[in-house]
C-alpha cells in the first residue's frame, strides 16, 4: 500500500487564490517549510539546530539594526556611544546584551550543527554542496563576529584587532599591503573602525542570502537522518508540518530560555572584562585573547613557535585557515559508503577523540601563551590535522561497518510492517492503484 502524507497547498479564500496565481510565495513556503515538505520520520533533536541557527541570525540582524541607530563609529566617541546605549536608550541594555550573547549562542548552535553533520555523515553525497554552503556561512560568521568585537572600542577590541590583522603581514610580498587595506592605514584607528562597522552591518545580510541558497540546495536531496539511509518511499517520511514544526518549537523554547538566563542573570559571563576599559594604544593588556568561539583556531595559530623554511608566524596563519578549509574536502577524504557513525564503530571512537581534541584546543586558546599550554596545543593541533588527513581516509577504507537497516521505516519500527503513517496514527488511506504485471 502506498500513502503520501504531505498535503498540497490549497488557498482557502478568493484573495489567497488571486495572490497565489500571481505571486505564489505562500505556496513556496508551504512546499519548503510546511506540510508540503516531507522529511525522514526518524530525525532527532539534533536536527533542531538548523532552525535555531536561523532564529539566532534573525535575532542578530534585528538587534543589530536598532543598535546601529544609536552607535557612533568614531574612535573619539565609540566607547561612549555604547555606554549611551546601555544607560540612556530605552531598553538599550537589553538590545546590547541580546546582541552580544546572541552572537555566542549563534556559534554554540552552529558548532553543534557542524558536529551533528560530522557524526551522521551529512557531508557525504548527495549533500556535498549543502555542507560546503554551511562552511561558507561559518566563515562569514567568523568575519562578522571578529569585526563586531572591535566596535565597542574597549581594550580587548583594540588589541584583538591589532594582533589579528597583523597576522596577515606574515604573508610574503603582499602581506603588508593586505594589512594596510584592512586597517585603512598603518594602525588600528578611525578608518579601521569605520570599515569594520560597515562590513559588520553588511555581512549578516550576505549570510542570510547564503542561508537561502543552503536551504534551497537541501531541498533537492532532502534531509539526512540518523541512520544515513536514503529515503526509499513514502513510508520513510512524514510532513515537516505539523510534526517537526512542533519539535522545532520545543527546541526553540529551550534555546530562548537558556539565552534569557544569560541575558538577565549573567550577561557578561561570555565576554572579557577588559573590554569595559576604553581602548588605549599605550596600554597593552596582560593577556590578549579573542572571543571564546575563536579559541580553538587561536590555539592552532599559536602552536607554531619555530621557523622552518617559512616563518613560524606564517605557518600559524596557514594552519589556522587550513583547519577550516580542510573540511571542504571531507566528502572526498571520507570514502566509506556508510554515513552515520552509529554503524561505524571504529570511526565513532576516533570522532569522539576529535571532539575532545577540539575542546582541548579551545582550553589552550583561552589560556596564556606559555607552557604547558603551548605544548598541549601543539599536540592537539597535530591530532586535528592527522584525524582528517590520515586517520579518516585509512579507517574509512579499512573498517567493517555494522549492517544497515533496509529502510528508515524498518529502523523506526524495528522490522514491523510500515504503512507510512506517523507513529500512533491509524492508516485510513486508500490503496495504491494495482501495478501492471511485469
Amino acid at each position: 500500500m502506498s500513502f503520501t502524507w504531505a498535503k498540497p497547498y490549497e488557498p482557502k479564500t478568493g484573495v489567497g487564490k488571486w495572490f497565489d496565481e500571481r505571486l505564489p510565495v505562500p505556496r513556496l513556503v508551504w512546499n519548503s517549510l510546511g506540510g508540503g515538505y516531507e522529511v525522514p520520520k526518524n530525525i532527532n533533536y539534533f536536527w533542531n539546530f538548523g532552525v535555531l541557527a536561523g532564529v539566532a541570525l534573525v535575532i542578530q540582524i534585528a538587534t543589530g539594526i536598532v543598535l546601529a541607530m544609536h552607535y557612533a563609529a568614531h574612535t573619539d566617541v565609540a566607547f561612549a556611544s555604547v555606554e549611551h546605549i546601555m544607560r540612556d536608550v530605552n531598553w538599550g541594555w537589553l538590545l546590547r546584551y541580546m546582541h552580544a550573547n546572541g552572537a555566542s549562542f549563534f556559534f554554540i548552535v552552529v558548532y553543534i550543527h557542524i558536529a551533528r553533520g560530522l557524526w551522521y555523515g551529512s557531508y557525504k553525497a548527495p549533500r556535498e554542496l549543502v555542507w560546503m554552503l554551511g562552511l561558507v556561512i561559518f566563515l562569514l560568521m567568523m568575519a562578522t563576529a571578529f569585526m563586531g568585537y572591535v566596535l565597542p572600542w574597549g581594550q580587548m577590541s583594540f588589541w584583538g584587532a591589532t594582533v589579528i590583522t597583523n597576522l596577515f603581514s606574515a604573508i610574503p610580498v603582499v602581506g603588508d599591503t593586505i594589512v594596510t587595506f584592512l586597517l585603512g592605514g598603518f594602525a588600528v584607528d578611525n578608518a579601521t573602525l569605520n570599515r569594520f562597522f560597515s562590513l559588520h552591518f553588511l555581512l549578516p545580510f550576505v549570510i542570510a542570502g547564503v542561508t537561502i541558497l543552503k536551504i534551497w540546495s537541501l531541498h533537492i536531496p532532502g534531509s539526512n537522518n540518523p541512520t544515513g539511509v536514503e529515503v526509499k518511499g513514502p513510508a520513510d517520511t512524514i510532513p515537516f508540518h505539523p510534526y517537526f514544526t512542533a519539535k522545532d518549537t520545543f527546541g526553540l523554547g529551550v534555546f530562548l530560555i537558556i539565552l534569557a538566563i544569560f541575558i538577565f542573570f549573567m550577561p557578561n559571563a561570555l565576554g572579557h572584562p577588559d573590554n569595559y576599559i576604553e581602548a588605549n594604544a599605550l596600554s597593552t593588556p596582560a593577556h590578549i585573547v579573542p572571543e571564546w568561539y575563536f579559541w580553538p583556531f587561536y590555539a592552532i595559530l599559536r602552536a607554531f613557535t619555530v621557523d622552518f623554511i617559512l616563518p613560524a608566524k606564517l605557518w600559524g596563519v596557514i594552519a589556522m585557515f587550513a583547519s577550516i578549509l580542510l573540511m571542504f574536502f571531507l566528502p572526498w577524504l571520507d570514502r566509506s559508503p556508510v554515513k552515520s557513525m552509529k554503524y561505524r564503530p571504529t570511526m565513532k571512537l576516533w570522532t569522539l577523540v576529535l571532539l575532545v581534541d577540539v575542546l582541548v584546543l579551545a582550553w589552550c586558546g583561552g589560556a596564556p601563551a606559555e607552557e604547558p599550554y603551548v605544548r598541549i596545543s601543539q599536540i592537539a593541533s597535530i591530532y586535528y590535522f592527522a584525524h582528517f588527513l590520515i586517520i579518516l581516509p585509512i579507517v574509512s577504507k579499512s573498517e567493517t561497518p555494522l549492517p544497515l537497516p533496509n529502510s528508515i521505516a524498518e529502523a523506526v519500527l524495528k522490522g514491523k510492517e510500515s504503512t507510512g503513517a506517523p507513529a500512533g496514527i491509524k492508516d485510513t488511506g486508500t490503496a495504491a492503484a494495482p501495478q501492471p504485471a511485469e
